[in-house]
């Protein structure tokens, strides 16, 4: 593991926020992402795929949206900001038959000790976290050493027209549904002591990546 600087205070205004924000858009959340759903199925079939246990985190579970994906005889913990998120991953992990541990956490402050997990995975999450280095420095405290890492993201092309056009509308995006279209995710996983092994560019120029990294 990379030796990172001590980590700054949480902003807790800002974290509120984006829980509210997340626990409004929670009753329809899934209708709003419906069509964007049919793109983001392969990706999600090819990202749990590579994950290996047998302890594993998911960060921002959400509505439960991984949950068909997941690998047979994993000891999955799931975590999400937002209790409205939670308790329609609850629902779904009860209709699909699965028992995970469910958890209302914040990835910037993890309440879990040191090396707990051989895995940690996370879709479309590290834009919304307000402290997004931050956080990923929480997922290299609790990946064991050797662990892995997976990240399904989205963030700023690096084509000057869709970067510019990222930052032009990232501010209206983050008031509707807390999300930031301009985040520099492999640039932050970078900076948090990740080592970042393989980047695969999915879509949109490389505004989607799957991030595969080694604690």
């Amino acid at each position: 593991m990379i030796a990172v600087q001590a980590m700054p205070p949480i902003d807790v205004q800002a974290t509120d926020l984006t829980r509210k924000r997340y626990e409004r858009l929670s009753t329809y959340y899934d209708r709003l992402e419906g069509l964007t759903e049919r793109r983001y199925r392969p990706w999600r079939i090819k990202l749990w795929g590579q994950v290996y246990g047998p302890r594993v985190l998911e960060v921002g579970v959400g509505t439960g949206k991984n949950m068909p994906y997941w690998p047979v005889g994993l000891a999955i913990t799931a975590i999400d900001l937002t209790p409205g998120m939670l308790a329609l991953a609850r629902r779904r992990a009860d209709q699909l038959g699965l028992r995970p541990d469910l958890r209302l956490a914040d990835v910037q402050a993890l309440d879990f000790p040191d090396a707990s997990f051989d895995s940690a995975v996370a879709t479309c999450v590290f834009c919304s976290v307000p402290d997004p280095v931050r956080g990923l420095r929480e997922l290299t405290r609790v990946v064991r050493p050797g662990g892995q890492i997976l990240l399904l993201e989205h963030g700023r092309p690096a084509n000057p027209l869709l970067g510019g056009l990222t930052d032009l509308l990232s501010p209206v995006v983050v008031q509707l549904i807390g999300a930031n279209l301009n985040r520099r995710t492999v640039d932050n996983a970078r900076q948090a002591g990740i080592q970042v092994m393989q980047i695969e560019e999915l879509a949109m120029a490389g505004m989607y990546k799957l991030i595969a990294a080694q604690n």
